[in-house]
C-alpha cells in the first residue's frame, strides 16, 4: 500500500475528499468516471464486501495500523493519504468518522425492470431529500425484507457520503435504481402501489387485503408535505399507520420501518 504523506490542502489526489462538490463527485455528464464516499471501517468493509472499486483512502495515521488495516491491506496498489488530524479536517470539512475515508467507484446505473425482476416487496422513495432519512430507509429495508428501493428523481442521492454512514453500508446491500416516469408503470412489472398517507379513504397498514399481495410497492413521500395528490390518486391503496395519543404522523425514517415491518413477505 503507497502511504502518502501531506501538509497542503492542495496535494495534488486529494481534492476528490474535499473541494468536490456532491454534483462534480456524481459527474453527471459521465456518470461511468463517477465517485462516492464510503465513511468509518466498517462501512468500506461492507462496501468492498458487496464488489465496489476502491479509489484512494484518506485515513489518520494511527489508523492505518489500527482499526482500518484490514481494508487498506487488502486493496493492494491504492493510494492512502495520511496527514495531521487538523489537516484532514480542514480538508474535508469534518472530522473523519473513525478516521477513515474511502473514495469509491460508483456502480453503472441499473433499470427499474432489472432491480424488480424477481422481487416481490420494494419501496418507492418519493421526493425525500434529508440524508439521515435515506440512510435509515435503507437501514430498514435492508433489515426488514425489502427486496429494492425505487427513488424518484428529487430524492437524495443514495450515495451521498453521510447517506451511506447513516445507513452503516445498507445502500449496498440492497438493490435500488432511480424511478422515472408514473407510478403506474409498476403495474407493467406486476406491482400493486401502496401510498403511504393520511386521507379519508385510508385504509389501516393491518388490513389483511394488503398482506395477500404477491407483489407490492410501498411508497414513502417528503417529510414535510408527503405524499402529493397525483401520486396518492396513482396509487392502488392509500395507507395510513393507526396512531394513539393525538399523533398524527411519524417521521418518515420510522414510518417506512413500521410499513416494511408490517408489509413484509410472509411465508
Amino acid at each position: 500500500m503507497p502511504v502518502i504523506e501531506i501538509s497542503s490542502l492542495t496535494y495534488p489526489g486529494v481534492e476528490i475528499f474535499g473541494t468536490l462538490t456532491e454534483a462534480q463527485l456524481r459527474n453527471r455528464l459521465e456518470p461511468d468516471k463517477g465517485i462516492f464516499i464510503a465513511e468509518s471501517p466498517k462501512v468500506i468493509r461492507v462496501a468492498l464486501d458487496a464488489g465496489y472499486e476502491p479509489l484512494a483512502f484518506l485515513c489518520e495515521r494511527k489508523h492505518i495500523v489500527g482499526d482500518a488495516a484490514d481494508i487498506i491491506g487488502r486493496c493492494g496498489d491504492v493510494p492512502v493519504y495520511t496527514g495531521d488530524r487538523e489537516l484532514l479536517a480542514t480538508l474535508t470539512g469534518y472530522v473523519l468518522t473513525r478516521g477513515v475515508l474511502c473514495a469509491m467507484r460508483r456502480p453503472v446505473a441499473r433499470s427499474v425492470e432489472e432491480v424488480c425482476r424477481e422481487t416481490r416487496r420494494v419501496v418507492v422513495i418519493d421526493g425525500v431529500v434529508d440524508t439521515t432519512n435515506i440512510g435509515a430507509i435503507f437501514r430498514s429495508a435492508a433489515a426488514l425484507g425489502m427486496d429494492a428501493v425505487l427513488l424518484t428523481r428529487n430524492s437524495c442521492d443514495p450515495l451521498n457520503r453521510r447517506a451511506v454512514r447513516v445507513s452503516m453500508g445498507s445502500v449496498f446491500l440492497v438493490p435500488w435504481a432511480w424511478l422515472d416516469g408514473s407510478l403506474n408503470n409498476l403495474s407493467k412489472l406486476g406491482f400493486r402501489t401502496a401510498a403511504m398517507a393520511l386521507t379519508e379513504n385510508s385504509i389501516s397498514i393491518d388490513d389483511p387485503v394488503l398482506n395477500s399481495e404477491p407483489k407490492l410497492a410501498i411508497v414513502m413521500g417528503t417529510e414535510g408535505d408527503g405524499l402529493s395528490c397525483k401520486t396518492i390518486a396513482e396509487a392502488d391503496y392509500i395507507v395510513r399507520i393507526p396512531m394513539s395519543h393525538g399523533v398524527d404522523s411519524l417521521n418518515v425514517a420510522a414510518a417506512s420501518a413500521v410499513a416494511f415491518w408490517q408489509l413484509r413477505t410472509r411465508g
